[in-house]
């Protein structure tokens, strides 16, 4: 792989997770030296915010983007790529990682390296290797095929990614970023290419998703495709009607001649009706979601709305 001093931006959201941010910062100054910029997101952390300091200890230059509530890792992902295009206009590549250690700081050479391909915009990160439980890999095997099913395409890469300049503002026109980063990704039509890359541990403690949240991050894949979802489920509905109203004429036929015994007509059509009413519901349901989606658009330079401070860092020394 051929080395390069290019500059780059790293946006990394953090939530309580006061050790794992100071030990990847410190990485990062150890890798690259000046040639990072740091943007790191405090997504409403109250127990441990981040700290300039951390920043300027590491080595590393910088800015801690205060955020006035905990909006959730995308939303906060999204109010970094907001803050850089509007304010660090020089930055050709910029970085969106987690903090955590498990996307590796010494495989953003591979990433960067990808992008040098001038058919390439962005360049993600495909896991090799997982440390995650059985159960977490089960899930996501179940969750990328219902992906593919109600949206017609497949998703294999998370929230680890190098993205040019170019792309950086066709993502941040995206209002799907702001519901699932890599959904939006794929949304944009953007260049892709996919690195296969290894799954770091967490420098430290426990990671904060738990099942309920893994589930509502799926949903929220789902989401931005909403309108292809609605399709598929619709005209699933309307299949599995259109047979209880089959079903449910040849039932009465059947009851007219006779055929039907005592109280087997009156169950078979409770059944379809009630299938028929669910169909209906799942019909609706899918609407309101569409609706939803639609109607969260965010506005250019939305991500101010959510800052309730900015904090400048030179590395070594006092915060600005």
């Amino acid at each position: 792989m051929r080395e390069s001093n290019e500059s780059f931006v790293v946006v990394t959201p953090v939530y309580e997770d006061h050790v794992a941010s100071t030990r990847l910062f410190s990485e990062l100054a150890r890798l690259y030296g000046d040639r990072v910029y740091v943007v790191a997101v405090d997504d409403g952390s109250i127990r441990e915010p981040v700290q300039p300091e951390q920043l300027s200890a590491s080595g590393v230059n910088g800015v801690v983007l205060k955020l006035r509530r905990n909006v959730g890792h995308q939303k906060a992902i999204a109010v970094g790529l907001g803050y850089v295009e509007e304010n660090l206009p020089d930055a050709q590549r910029v970085i969106v990682m987690d903090s955590d250690g498990e996307d590796l700081p010494e495989t953003i050479a591979e990433l960067l390296a990808a992008t040098r391909d001038e058919n390439v915009d962005v360049a993600v990160a495909r896991r090799r290797s997982r440390v995650e439980t059985l159960r977490f890999r089960a899930f996501y095997v179940v969750y990328k095929f219902i992906f593919q099913l109600l949206t017609g395409r497949t998703i294999s890469f998370g929230n680890f990614m190098a993205i040019k300049v170019g792309a950086l503002h066709r993502l941040n026109a995206m209002h799907e970023v702001w519901t699932h980063v890599a959904a939006g990704l794929i949304a944009s039509k953007l260049r892709l290419a996919v690195c296969p890359i290894d799954r770091g541990p967490r420098y430290a403690g426990q990671s904060k998703m738990n099942f309920v949240g893994l589930t509502l991050h799926g949903f929220r894949a789902l989401m931005v495709f909403a309108e292809d979802v609605l399709v598929r489920v619709g005209l699933i509905c309307v299949l599995v009607s259109s047979a209880s109203i089959v079903l449910a004429v040849v039932a009465t036929l059947l009851k007219l001649a006779g055929y039907a015994t005592p109280g087997w007509f009156s169950m078979a059509l409770g059944v379809l009706f009630l299938v028929f009413l669910q169909t209906g519901t799942l019909t609706l349901m899918t609407l309101m979601l569409s609706g939803i989606v639609r109607g969260t658009i965010p506005k250019p330079g939305a991500y101010r709305e959510y800052l309730a401070g900015v904090i400048e860092v030179t590395a070594d020394a006092t915060p600005r």
